[in-house]
């Protein structure tokens, strides 16, 4: 079977990273195919938003060591221009976390935009007992996720953070009983691909885009992803919020409405 799966739902695109006789590390071939798997997401126009898992309960072990220990040259997975968790896609990523997302596989789980844990999620940084660095983009993103203190904490310790304390320090943004990750994320999904698509990926356009620039800058870049979504958007949900829809805080829309 293929070493990365991937399974279709209307909108939702479920991709899953399936080694599990190692806890579905990736190797060279895994890491390439994974990347394959999102640039087709990122072009398929019918797709609105992917789900990132792992098989048999397990998330991700990070790259492959085994493979590693026999010479193998693993690339920087976030540290060069074609890197497969270089710069985020240009639609939302969300990971479903069951089991280990260590190492790599940490760095993978924080390039989606949302991660839902189930109860027996650990994350961690394992590495760092085999003197294997982070190249994933994990000592960039971990910080601007979770703050430098705790960021550094994971880095230097290398220890084991369970579901609980994920979803309190804010690495993980839901815990959800066992078992139940990948339901719950594609849920989810499935919510955000109803939304109307050209605001919702510009205000997220602009949350990444603000980390690299001044405040002024950054309102200014705010302004301008904007255009696009009031110019075919925002007037036609305020004629239906003003005919009664979404009154009183629901989020449910009626069809035809996305």
């Amino acid at each position: 079977m293929s070493k990365i799966l991937v399974e279709r739902d209307g909108p939702v695109t479920t991709i899953i990273m399936n080694r599990p006789e190692v806890r579905n590390a990736l190797d060279n071939d895994a890491i390439d195919l994974l990347g394959k798997a999102f640039q087709a997401f990122q072009a398929d126009e019918d797709a609105r938003v992917a789900v990132l898992t792992g098989a048999a309960g397990a998330f991700c072990a990070g790259a492959d060591l085994k493979e590693m220990s026999q010479g193998a040259n693993y690339e920087a997975w976030a540290g060069s221009m074609e890197g497969t968790l270089r710069a985020p896609l240009s639609k939302p990523v969300i990971a479903a976390v069951e089991g280990h997302a260590c190492a790599g596989g940490l760095g993978v789980a924080l390039y989606c935009d949302l991660r839902v844990a189930d109860e027996t999620a650990v994350f961690g940084v394992f590495s760092r007992r085999w003197g294997v660095p982070m190249s994933d983009g994990t000592t960039v993103r971990l910080p601007r996720l979770v703050g430098m203190s705790r960021a550094l904490d994971m880095l230097l310790t290398g220890r084991a953070i369970g579901a609980e304390e994920a979803e309190r320090i804010g690495l993980a943004n839901y815990v959800v009983a066992k078992g139940r990750a990948r339901a719950e994320a594609e849920a989810m999904a499935l919510r955000l691909s109803e939304f109307p698509q050209i605001a919702m990926r510009s205000d997220r356009e602009s949350a990444y885009a603000q980390f690299g620039l001044t405040l002024d800058d950054a309102v200014l870049e705010e302004a301008r992803l904007a255009r696009a979504a009031k110019a075919q958007e925002a007037q036609t949900g305020a004629a239906r919020f003003a005919a009664g829809s979404g009154r009183h805080g629901s989020f449910e829309l009626e069809e035809g409405q996305s």
